[in-house]
């Protein structure tokens, strides 16, 4: 798999590193970078799931998805990783079924939720050939991804996007994450494919891998507008009655058809939201 998603590697390479960790402090000063960009040797599990609780309720609330049903409802997170976000959201809703397509990441999120959320709230999924999800259709009342779809191939990206439109039932939400073109990918994009065939490189590849600026060159896979995510939303059998979109205040962001534009301090200016309502 990681030959023909050369993007992968550096996830697959932080999974191997975690599996070597003694404790779970130790795999957060390790590979924590991965999750969330930061860094240094005083980080530890607590601060780095503390920095999930944050951005989790100000989406959340901000999505206008933050209702009183919580307490009774599922979500799906789409790359949950070694559970930064996964333990709050165990805290607030009913069920959370935390997809990775690493599986030493969701051996590592079950120990992140069983100590600081609640781990029998929790059931995992491994996403084993990186684009679609073990889950029944209509199980989930949100289906949630954050810093996930830009690291897939495009066509993997478009399928988990409706992978999350399968699983959600009617009624209920998605709310995806997505990165869009900017000047500076000019540079990065070029750079980025270069990396990414260094990655296969013997001796120097894995070393690569390891590093966090050669691994978030290699790892902007995919720009998706609003447009082409729209476009296919519109081909697939599941119906949405409301889409917003959500961007940055200090970004123009156009789009068309019949999504609503509206504005969040919290979202990078190169990231854009789909929070779409199933019909």
């Amino acid at each position: 798999m990681s030959r023909r998603r050369p993007q992968l590697v550096p996830w697959r390479t932080a999974g191997r590193v975690s599996e070597g960790q003694k404790s779970a402090d130790d795999v957060v000063r390790e590979i924590g970078w991965v999750f969330n960009n930061e860094t240094g040797e005083t980080l530890d599990l607590a601060e780095f799931t503390n920095t999930g609780d944050h951005e989790i309720f100000a989406y959340l609330e901000a999505f206008k998805l933050r209702t009183d049903d919580l307490p009774k409802q599922t979500i799906v997170e789409i790359g949950s990783g070694i559970g930064r976000m996964t333990a709050g959201f165990s805290r607030a809703f009913a069920q959370v079924i935390a997809c990775d397509l690493d599986a030493a990441f969701l051996e590592r999120c079950r120990q992140t939720v069983a100590q600081f959320g609640e781990v029998s709230r929790l059931r995992t999924c491994h996403v084993t050939d990186g684009r679609t999800l073990a889950i029944s259709d209509g199980e989930a009342d949100i289906a949630f991804s954050y810093i996930t779809l830009q690291h897939c191939q495009h066509d993997d990206a478009l399928s988990l996007v409706t992978e999350a439109a399968r699983v959600t039932k009617p009624g209920g939400h998605i709310a995806l994450n997505f990165r869009t073109w900017q000047p500076i990918d000019l540079a990065l994009w070029p750079l980025g494919k270069l990396m990414r065939a260094m990655w296969h490189l013997p001796r120097v590849g894995p070393w690569l891998a390891r590093r966090r600026l050669a691994s978030r060159l290699g790892w902007q896979a995919n720009r998706l507008s609003p447009d082409e995510v729209s476009r296919h939303l519109a081909d697939l059998p599941y119906k949405f009655a409301t889409r917003v979109i959500y961007h940055s205040p200090h970004r123009r962001l156009k789009a068309r058809n019949d999504a609503e534009l509206r504005t969040f301090e919290g979202v990078n200016r190169s990231h854009w939201w789909l929070i779409a309502e199933r019909s």
